[in-house]
C-alpha cells in the first residue's frame, strides 16, 4: 500500500470520531502548553536578570578590601596609578562608597534608599547620559561638597518628574543640591538602574563614617580582557597584602556565568516536572489506540485477507498515533505561546518561547506518538486474519 493511501485512511479514522480524538489530544495539548509556558517564563526571567546585571556593567571588575596587613592599606591614588600602568586594558577606576537611608523632599519620601559615592569619571565611563546639569567634579570631591546626581526614579517619585538643577533633596536629614539629572535608561522602577543617587565619594565616606575606601570598581576596555585583568588585579593585591583573605575580586562575567548555570539547572528541573504530563498524555494515547485496535479487529482481518502486509498495518496505526500526538502538540505550542506571552506581559518580562523550545516540544510530542503507538500497532499487525474475521 502506498503512503498516501495509508495517510488517507489515517485521516479518515482521526476525523471519524472527533470527540474521542480531541479528548485523546487534550492531554498532549495541556502537557506541551505547560512545558512551553514554564520554560518560556523561566528563560524570560533569566534573561531579565542577566540584562539587569549587564546594565550594571559587564566589563566591570569589583574589588573589596576586607582588612589591612599591618599598616599596609591601599589608597585611591594607588588605584589610579595602577590604572595608568594598565591603560591598555583599563579605562578607569572609581571608588565605590554606599550608605542607606531615607530620601525626602517636603512630604514625599523614599525609604531605604541607597546613596552611592563616585568620582568625577564614573558617569562618563559608565556611559550614563545626563538629561540636564553636569557630573560631579574634582572640586566637589576635594571639598566634600554636598551635591548629587539623581536618576529618573527619584525624579519621578520625589519631584513628579519636574526636578531641576539647583533643587534640593535630603538624605537622612542632610541637604544635597542637585547638580545633574540622568536621562531615563530603564523602566524607572525601584529595582532598575534609574533608581540612583550619586554624590562625591568623599562626602559618602563622611556619611558612612569611614576613613578609607574599601570598594573600587575597575572598568575594562573590552569583555575580552576582563578575565585576564581580574587575575592581574588579584596578583597586584596579593603582592600588597600577601594574604588573599584580605580582599575579594569579582567581575560580572563570572557572576553571569554562574547565574546562567543555575537558571539552566532550574529550567531543566521545571521542564522535567512539566514533562510528566507528557508521559501521562502518551499513556492516554496508547490506551485509546489499544481500544481502537480492539474495535477494528474485523477491519484488520479483512485488510489482511485482501493482501495487506504486516508493515502496512503497522505503519497505519503508528502514523495514526503520531498524527494524533503531533496535532495535539501543535495546538499545545500555540496555546502555550499565547499563555506565556500574556503571563510575561503581566509580570513585565519577555516570555516569548525560543525556537529551540518550540522545536523541542514539537519533537517530543511527535516522538511520544510514535513510541506509545508502537505497541498497539504491533498488536494489530500480529493478528491472525482468520481469528480477526471471526471476531464479533
Amino acid at each position: 500500500m502506498k503512503l498516501w493511501q495509508t495517510l488517507k485512511i489515517v485521516w479518515a479514522n482521526i476525523t471519524g470520531n472527533r470527540m474521542r480524538t480531541f479528548l485523546t489530544m487534550l492531554g498532549m495539548i495541556i502537557g506541551v502548553a505547560s512545558v512551553i509556558i514554564l520554560i518560556s517564563l523561566m528563560q524570560g526571567f533569566a534573561n531579565s536578570t542577566i540584562d539587569s546585571y549587564t546594565n550594571m556593567g559587564i566589563n566591570n571588575i569589583t574589588i573589596s578590601l576586607k582588612g589591612r596587613n599591618g599598616n599596609v592599606m591601599l589608597k585611591e591614588d594607588d588605584m589610579y596609578q595602577y590604572v595608568k600602568e594598565h591603560s591598555s586594558t583599563l579605562k578607569g577606576v572609581s571608588p565605590n562608597v554606599t550608605a542607606s537611608g531615607n530620601l525626602t523632599k517636603k512630604t514625599s519620601k523614599i525609604e531605604n534608599g541607597t546613596l552611592t559615592g563616585i568620582d568625577e569619571n564614573y558617569i562618563q565611563i559608565m556611559n550614563k547620559v545626563m538629561q540636564s546639569g553636569h557630573t560631579i567634579t574634582y572640586s566637589d570631591i576635594s571639598i566634600r561638597n554636598k551635591v548629587c546626581i539623581i536618576g529618573s526614579y527619584i525624579n519621578n517619585t520625589l519631584f513628579k518628574g519636574a526636578a531641576k538643577v539647583g533643587d534640593t533633596v535630603r538624605f537622612n536629614g542632610e541637604e544635597f543640591t542637585i547638580c545633574g539629572i540622568l536621562a531615563q535608561s530603564s523602566d524607572s522602577s525601584e529595582w532598575s538602574e534609574d533608581n540612583c543617587f550619586y554624590v562625591p565619594y568623599t562626602t559618602a565616606m563622611r556619611l558612612a563614617g569611614t576613613a578609607n575606601v574599601t570598594n573600587y570598581t575597575f572598568f575594562a576596555k573590552s569583555t575580552d580582557v576582563v578575565s585576564t585583568e581580574t587575575k592581574e588585579i588579584q596578583r597586584f593585591l596579593f603582592k600588597t597584602f600577601h594574604d588573599s583573605k584580605l580582599y575579594n575580586v569579582s567581575n560580572m562575567i563570572d557572576i553571569l556565568t554562574e547565574i546562567q548555570s543555575q537558571m539552566g539547572i532550574l529550567t531543566s528541573v521545571i521542564a522535567g516536572i512539566a514533562g510528566i504530563s507528557l508521559l501521562v498524555a502518551g499513556i492516554g494515547i496508547m490506551n485509546i489506540m489499544l481500544v481502537s485496535v480492539s474495535e477494528r479487529t474485523r477491519e484488520i482481518g479483512i485488510r489482511k485477507s485482501l493482501g495487506a502486509k504486516h508493515k502496512d498495518i503497522m505503519r497505519q496505526f503508528v502514523l495514526e498515533a503520531a498524527a494524533t500526538s503531533t496535532i495535539g502538540g501543535i495546538l499545545g505550542i500555540l496555546l502555550g505561546t499565547l499563555c506565556a506571552m500574556k503571563a510575561g506581559e503581566l509580570i513585565k518580562i519577555n516570555a516569548f518561547p525560543s525556537f529551540n523550545t518550540v522545536m523541542l516540544s514539537f519533537g517530543i510530542s511527535a516522538g511520544i506518538g510514535i513510541l506509545f503507538g508502537y505497541l498497539p500497532a504491533r498488536k494489530a499487525a500480529k493478528m491472525n486474519p482468520i481469528d480477526a474475521l471471526r471476531s464479533e
